[in-house]
C-alpha cells in the first residue's frame, strides 16, 4: 500500500500550488516576522553574519528578520528544525560547510539535506590556512611534505576537532601526499592555535580569522590556503589545489529554506541576498573574517552542495573517520 506522510503531502501541495500562486506569494512575502535559524551559539561568525544579513532584509523588506540560535549536534539540530518548518518562506537556515560534512560523518542524521532543504544562495567563501610553527624548517608546502616523509609518524598536526573541516583537510593531505603524521584533535580553533603557538604541534589548517594575527606577528608561518581560488585576505599564498588537484576545503556559509518553499519566494530572497552582499558593511565584515563574498543562484548552490557532500564522503570513508 502506498503511504504518503503529511509532511510529504504538504510539500507536494506547496510545490503544486506555487505554479499558480507563486508570483502572488512572492509579491506579498514576507507577510510576518521571519526566523533565521543559526545552528550555532551566539557570538560566532555564523551568528554575527546572520544578524547582519537579517538587519539588511528587515530594512529592505519591511518585516522583521530574527536570528534564532539553535546550537547542538554540530549544526544538525538547527537544520532539522528548518527541514520540518512550514515551507512558506518564514523560516530560513543560515549554516556552514559542516552540513555537507555531517551527511557522511554521522551514521544517522535527522534529515536528508538534499531532499529536505531548498538551497537559496552561497553567501561567502572562507579558507583554511596551512600554517607551520617557526621552528619547522620549511617555507613551502613541497618542503613540508618532504620533511613529513623524512620524519614519518613523528610530526604532530592539530585540528579544531574530529570531523571538522580542519581535520578533513589533514586527511585530504594524508591521502593526496601520502604522508604519515599524528593527528591531535582539539576542542575548537582557539585551543588548536594555542598548541601551534607553544610548539606542541608542527602544523595545522587554521581558520583564516584565527590565523591572521599570528601570521602578521610572525608567530606562525603561512604556506597555502585551502579554497579553490586565492584568498583576498592572503593574496600571496598559493592554493593547495595548485599542488594537489582536487584539494579544496572551504568553510563556506549558505542559506537554505524548507523543501517545498515556492520557487518565487526562494528567488526573491536570493535577490535580497545579492543586494546585501553588495553593501559595504556586509562586504567589510566578511573580508574582516578572512572570507570573500560570493552570492550564487539556487541552482549553483545545489550543484556545489552535492559536490561538497560527495567530496567529504570519499575523504571520510578513506580515512575511516567517525563522529566522536
Amino acid at each position: 500500500m502506498l503511504q504518503i506522510s503529511v509532511r510529504s503531502l504538504a510539500a507536494a501541495l506547496a510545490v503544486g500550488g506555487s505554479v499558480i500562486a507563486g508570483p502572488a506569494v512572492a509579491q506579498t512575502w514576507p507577510t510576518k516576522s521571519v526566523r533565521i535559524v543559526v545552528p550555532f551559539g551566539p557570538g560566532g561568525g555564523t551568528d554575527i553574519q546572520g544578524r547582519l544579513l537579517g538587519k539588511k532584509f528587515t530594512e529592505s523588506m519591511g518585516q522583521t528578520f530574527v536570528v534564532d540560535n539553535r546550537a547542538g549536534a554540530a549544526g544538525l539540530i538547527g537544520a532539522e528544525i528548518v527541514s520540518k518548518a512550514s515551507p512558506d518562506g518564514h523560516t530560513i537556515l543560515f549554516t556552514t560547510a559542516s552540513l555537507a560534512v555531517n551527511v557522511s560523518l554521522y551514521k544517522k542524521i535527522p534529515l536528508d539535506p538534499l531532499k529536505d532543504l531548498a538551497p537559496v544562495s552561497w553567501i561567502s567563501s572562507v579558507p583554511l590556512v596551512l600554517v607551520v610553527h617557526p621552528s619547522v624548517p620549511v617555507k613551502t608546502v613541497k618542503e613540508l611534505m618532504a620533511l613529513a616523509k623524512k620524519r614519518a609518524g613523528k610530526m604532530n598536526v592539530a585540528s579544531n576537532g574530529s570531523g571538522t573541516t580542519s581535520h578533513l583537510s589533514i586527511e585530504m593531505l594524508r591521502q593526496m601526499a601520502g604522508i604519515d603524521v599524528a593527528h591531535i584533535p582539539y576542542k575548537g580553533g582557539g585551543p588548536a592555535m594555542t598548541a601551534m603557538l607553544t610548539g606542541e604541534v608542527d602544523f595545522t589548517f587554521a581558520t583564516a580569522l584565527a590565523a591572521q594575527p599570528h601570521i602578521k606577528s610572525g608567530k606562525v608561518r603561512a604556506l597555502a590556503v585551502t579554497t579553490v581560488k586565492r584568498s583576498s585576505t592572503f593574496p600571496n599564498l598559493p592554493t593547495m589545489q595548485s599542488m594537489y588537484p582536487g584539494f579544496e576545503s572551504d568553510n563556506w556559509y549558505a542559506m537554505f529554506m524548507p523543501a517545498g518553499t515556492p520557487r518565487e519566494v526562494v528567488m526573491k530572497l536570493n535577490a535580497e541576498i545579492i543586494k546585501a552582499l553588495n553593501s559595504p558593511d556586509v562586504r567589510e565584515f566578511i573580508t574582516r573574517e578572512g572570507g570573500d563574498p560570493v552570492g550564487s543562484s539556487p541552482d549553483e548552490l545545489t550543484k556545489y552542495f552535492r559536490r561538497e557532500i560527495d567530496k567529504y564522503a570519499k575523504v571520510i570513508k578513506a580515512g575511516n573517520i567517525t563522529a566522536e
